[in-house]
């Protein structure tokens, strides 16, 4: 707010991802409200959104929703996605971390979703949930979630690259893949499982695209034609091909993106955004220029979207593009910062 330069009555909406609870009735939404106390402004839509890791993306897509419905008032929403991802003493607790983000949603963003490319699937499965109300710490079944993840991340990318291919038909696109993307960004519970995803999505691509002018592309990989999606979730020789075989294309298309992630570790809901913000915060104003994002956001249980960002062409001075990367320029320098900080206060105790 005070980087826009805005007040609290602009604000018409305000939507909290989270899985970090305040109890069982009370949304964390309502305890933020105390930011607005001094405005005035208590004319505040939205409540929490929650479902594992993706309650961000649903306040998000509530919040786009209500800026462009009948209900909208011409005031800004607010998306606000935070957690603190711990775990009980045992294999995941490495991977637990925390963190949150703020997002601004309203009209002439520097970023916009983009139209008609969103592909969403939902399963019930218990990879990961809190049984034990007495308890912060989920229960998890790591294969079941590693699984869920890989067959959920098939269904999105099935489903968008159909949609994509229907929306662009006049452009005589026959078979979109990664190549039509300019980055590809994943919820990331750890880092290795992001590059592992890209891979996957590779081997995705080298399925739908058989006998297309892109069949040059797969030599040495031809044994691997036959198979089928839902029989490769632990084939370690598809994983180790297609990670090899996307290891340029991760390193310009995604690895950008795990800056934050590598010092801070698991968020849960603001994990994906906080990948958008390091992704940003990695690259040149130019090299954001126009370009085209994907976003696979997962949350156990299981619900999971694939959708796509456009940035904007205008780069000028004064440009939101500009600004917002200019504003996260100091993105870099500040996890290193407070891990030492941590690290002299625990040598105190």
């Amino acid at each position: 707010m005070q980087k826009r330069g805005l007040s609290y009555t602009q604000i018409g909406r305000l939507e909290v991802g989270t899985e970090t609870i305040i109890d069982k009735s009370k949304s964390v939404k309502t305890v933020l409200m105390e930011l607005f106390k001094e405005s005035g402004n208590h004319d505040v839509e939205g409540v929490d959104s929650t479902n594992a890791c993706y309650g961000g993306t649903a306040a998000l897509f509530n919040s786009v929703a209500w800026v462009e419905s009948s209900a909208w008032d011409g005031r800004y929403a607010l998306v606000v996605a935070g957690d603190i991802a711990v775990y009980a003493e045992g294999n995941a607790r490495p991977t637990g971390g925390a963190g949150a983000i703020a997002m601004l949603i309203g009209p002439n963003a520097p970023i916009v979703l983009e139209r008609g490319l969103r592909s969403t699937y939902m399963e019930h499965v218990y990879d990961f949930y809190k049984p034990n109300l007495m308890s912060e710490y989920p229960t998890v079944d790591g294969k079941l979630s590693v699984q869920s993840y890989a067959k959920a991340l098939d269904k999105c990318y099935d489903g968008f690259c159909r949609k994509a291919e229907k929306l662009h038909k006049t452009k005589g696109k026959k078979c979109f893949t990664l190549k039509d993307l300019d980055a590809m960004l994943f919820h990331t519970p750890y880092c290795k499982l992001v590059q592992k995803s890209l891979g996957r999505l590779a081997f995705n691509d080298f399925l739908r695209c058989s006998g297309s002018e892109l069949e040059d592309e797969y030599k040495g990989l031809e044994m691997f034609r036959d198979l089928k999606l839902e029989d490769t979730y632990f084939n370690k020789d598809v994983e180790k091909a297609f990670v090899d075989h996307s290891r340029t294309m991760f390193e310009k298309m995604t690895k950008p993106s795990l800056l934050i992630a590598k010092e801070v570790g698991n968020m849960y809901t603001p994990s994906l955004y906080a990948c958008l913000v390091s992704y940003i915060a990695s690259q040149s104003i130019e090299a954001l220029q126009g370009i085209r994002v994907g976003m696979f956001s997962y949350g156990s249980g299981l619900a999971a979207t694939l959708f796509s960002l456009c940035f904007s062409d205008d780069i000028s001075k004064g440009s939101p593009l500009r600004a917002l990367h200019d504003s996260l320029q100091n993105i870099k320098y500040r996890s290193p910062v407070v891990w030492k900080l941590v690290q002299r206060l625990l040598q105190k105790f």
